[in-house]
C-alpha cells in the first residue's frame, strides 16, 4: 500500500472506529461489579512502593534492551547505548524520579503506530487485515522493564499468575503450552476417548482493555500506594499517531487498551484476564492461554452428550464475562476441532453446528488435524522449507559458507525446530520428509551432489538428524522440569522414581514411566516418552549442574549416538 498522509489518516480512523464500535456494542451488556471482582483476588501481601535502582541494576537492564529506535527518540538508540556511561547519572535520575513519585513521564506516552499486515497472503488494500503495532520511545521501555521486573517478582512470590497462561512468562512458551495440550489429547486417545478442541478468537483484545477495570484488578491483587499511582499515570492520557514511511496522521487520544509493542502491555493483559481461569474451571473444562489466544478442550466418549453441553455452557459464560470486561468473542472465527477416529466424530460434530468445525486448525503456529497424526503440519514445514531452500540455492554461488549457514538456520532449521517436541513418538517414516529437507539443506550449504552419502556431510556440519533434534528438545524440557525451572503444568507430569527399599537405583535421578495402552498415542505422550527417554541417559548427564552444561553434554551424547 502506497503511503501518504491521507493513508495514515485512514488507518488512524479505522483503528479508532473499530475500537469504538466494539466498546459501544458491548456497553449495553456491561453490568460490572468492581467489588465482586476484587474480592476474588484480594491478596494478603501488598506492593506499595518500588525499589529505587542503583547504577548496577540500571546498567543490567539497559544492556538487555534491544537498540530499536522510535521516531520520537531524540537520538538513535544505538548511539545512546554506545555512550551510556556519559548519560548514566541522568538516566538513573529519570527512572528513580518516576518510581518515587508514581508519575510516568508524559513525553513517553505517545506511541507511533505502524500498521502491520496480519498475514503475508492477505489483501494489503483491506484495512481490516492490519494490526496496530506501537513503537515507543526507547527510554519509556527502560522504565517499563524495571517496573516489569519488580512486578513479576511480587506476582511470583505470591503465586498470583494463572498456571495455564503461558504468554510472555519466563520458562513458558508456545511450545510448552502445546506440549501440555498435545499430551492431554494423546492421553485421551490412549483411553479411547475423543477430544474436542475449541480455539477462541478475540477481536482487538489488547486494544479494548478497560483502564478502570484493569486498575481495580491491580488493586485487588495487592497493588497500592505509589505503585498503583504509577500504573494510573502509565495508562491514562496516552496518545498515538500512525506513521508510514515519511508520512503520518494527526495525533489522537487513547482512552482504553494496553499498547501492543510495549514491555508491560502483555503482562497487564494477562492480569486483566485472570478471572477467566476460574470461570472455565467452574465448568470442569481444560484450558490453556497464550496472551489473548485461549483454547478449551475436553475428553468425550462417542455418545457423551452431557460433556459437549458442559463445553457449550462454558463458552456462553466466557462470552458473557468477556462482554462485561469489554472483550469481544468472535464466534464466527472461533474454531472447533474434534479429534479421534472418523467413525466416532460424527455424533459430536452434530452437536457443534453453530460453530466453525474443521478437519484441521492452526494452533499457535502448528497445524492440528482431526486424526492427530501431524501429517498436515509436516507437509506444511517441508513445502515452505523447500520453497525457501530453492531460493537460497539460486544465490548460493554468490554467498560465503558462513552467510549461507545463517540463511539455513533462519529459514530451514528454525522451521524444523519450532515446536518439534510435539512430534515425539512419531514413526521414522512420518518424519522422513523433514529429514529429506535437512539433507537437502546440508547439500546446498556444502555444495555437494545428491549421489554423495549424507551422513558424513551432516556429521561435518555438526547437525543432529531430525529424530535426535526432537529427542533433544524433549530431554531439555524434562531437565528443566526435573530441576524446577520448567512450567508447573509440565513439571506435574513427571514423577521421580522412589524405590520402596534402598536399591542401587536410589538417588540416580530416574523418573516413573507410567503405564499406557497404545504405541501410537500413549507412548508418544510427553508424560511417557519424556521419562522413558530421560531414564536412558547416563547418570552423569542427568546430574548436569546447569541448563547450559546439560545442553552441551546432551548434544555430544546424541551426536555420538546418531553417528556411531
Amino acid at each position: 500500500m502506497t503511503a501518504s498522509d491521507a493513508t495514515c489518516e485512514s488507518f488512524a480512523d479505522h483503528f479508532r472506529s473499530k475500537i469504538n464500535a466494539i466498546r459501544s456494542s458491548l456497553l449495553t451488556q456491561v453490568d460490572f461489579d468492581f467489588n465482586e471482582s476484587i474480592a476474588l483476588y484480594l491478596s494478603e501481601e501488598t506492593l506499595e512502593s518500588f525499589v529505587l535502582v542503583d547504577a548496577v541494576a540500571l546498567g543490567r537492564v539497559f544492556s538487555q534492551l534491544k537498540p530499536t529506535t522510535c521516531l520520537l527518540d531524540p537520538i538513535p538508540s544505538s548511539l545512546l547505548k554506545t555512550y551510556y556511561d556519559s548519560f548514566e547519572p541522568e538516566l538513573q535520575n529519570i527512572v528513580n524520579y518516576s518510581l518515587q513519585t508514581g508519575v510516568f513521564p508524559s513525553a513517553f506516552k505517545t506511541a507511533v503506530v505502524r500498521p502491520l499486515l496480519k498475514k503475508s497472503n492477505l489483501d494489503p488494500n483491506n484495512l481490516n487485515n492490519y494490526r496496530p503495532v506501537s513503537n515507543l520511545p526507547f527510554l519509556s521501555k527502560m522504565i517499563e522493564k524495571i517496573v516489569l521486573i519488580q512486578l513479576n517478582e511480587f506476582l511470583n512470590e505470591n503465586s498470583i499468575f494463572e498456571q495455564y497462561q503461558s504468554g510472555f512468562r519466563t520458562n513458558h512458551s508456545t511450545e510448552t503450552a502445546l506440549v501440555k495440550i498435545v499430551n492431554d489429547i494423546r492421553c485421551n486417545l490412549d483411553c479411547q476417548k475423543l477430544s474436542v478442541l475449541v480455539l477462541l478468537d478475540l477481536t482487538a483484545a489488547f486494544d479494548t482493555v478497560d483502564h478502570n477495570i484493569l486498575l481495580c484488578r491491580l488493586r485487588g491483587l495487592g497493588i497500592s500506594g505509589t505503585v498503583l499511582k504509577w500504573f494510573y499515570s502509565y495508562l491514562t492520557d496516552r496518545r498515538f499517531y500512525v506513521s508510514m514511511d515519511t508520512c503520518s496522521s494527526k495525533v489522537f487520544d487513547i482512552n482504553c487498551g494496553v499498547p501492543q509493542g510495549s514491555i508491560l502491555g502483555p503482562l497487564l493483559f494477562n492480569l486483566y484476564m485472570l478471572p477467566l481461569g476460574d470461570i472455565i474451571r467452574r465448568h470442569g473444562v481444560c484450558f490453556h492461554s497464550y496472551a489473548d489466544d485461549t483454547q478449551l478442550y475436553i475428553a468425550v466418549s462417542p455418545d457423551d452428550e452431557e460433556s459437549v453441553n458442559v463445553l457449550l455452557n462454558c463458552i456462553l459464560d466466557i462470552k458473557s464475562w468477556m462482554a462485561e470486561n469489554f472483550l469481544q468473542l468472535n464466534q464466527d472465527k472461533t474454531e472447533v476441532l474434534v479429534i479421534g477416529s472418523e467413525d466416532k466424530r460424527e455424533f459430536v460434530l452434530s452437536k457443534l453446528k453453530n460453530y466453525k468445525t474443521s478437519q484441521s486448525v492452526r494452533n499457535l503456529g502448528v497445524i492440528f488435524d482431526s486424526e492427530f497424526n501431524f501429517i498436515p503440519q509436516i507437509k506444511n514445514i517441508t513445502k515452505t522449507g523447500f520453497y525457501h531452500l530453492k531460493n537460497i540455492a539460486r544465490v548460493r554461488p554468490f554467498l560465503s559458507l558462513a552467510s549461507t549457514e545463517v540463511l539455513m538456520h533462519a529459514f530451514i532449521s528454525s522451521r524444523l525446530d519450532y515446536c518439534n517436541a510435539l512430534l515425539s513418538g512419531l514413526p521414522r517414516k512420518r518424519i522422513s520428509n523433514l529429514q529429506l529437507l535437512q539433507n537437502s539443506a546440508a547439500r546446498v550449504l556444502t555444495r555437494t551432489r545428491g549421489r554423495e552419502h549424507i551422513t558424513p556431510i551432516l556429521k561435518s556440519l555438526h547437525w543432529l538428524p531430525v529424530k535426535f533434534r526432537i529427542d533433544f528438545k524433549i530431554l531439555l524440557l524434562v531437565y528443566k522440569c526435573f530441576y524446577g525451572i520448567g512450567p508447573s503444568y509440565l513439571s506435574n507430569m513427571i514423577l521421580r522414581y522412589e524405590p520402596s527399599r534402598s536399591l542401587r537405583s536410589s538417588g540416580t535421578g530416574l523418573l516413573v514411566v507410567p503405564k499406557v495402552r497404545t504405541k501410537t498415542y500413549g507412548e508418544a505422550s510427553f508424560s511417557y516418552y519424556g521419562p522413558r527417554l530421560w531414564n536412558s541417559l547416563p547418570e552423569s548427564l542427568r546430574a548436569a549442574e546447569t541448563v547450559h552444561v546439560f545442553k552441551g553434554r546432551l548434544k555430544t551424547y546424541l551426536f555420538n549416538l546418531a553417528f556411531s
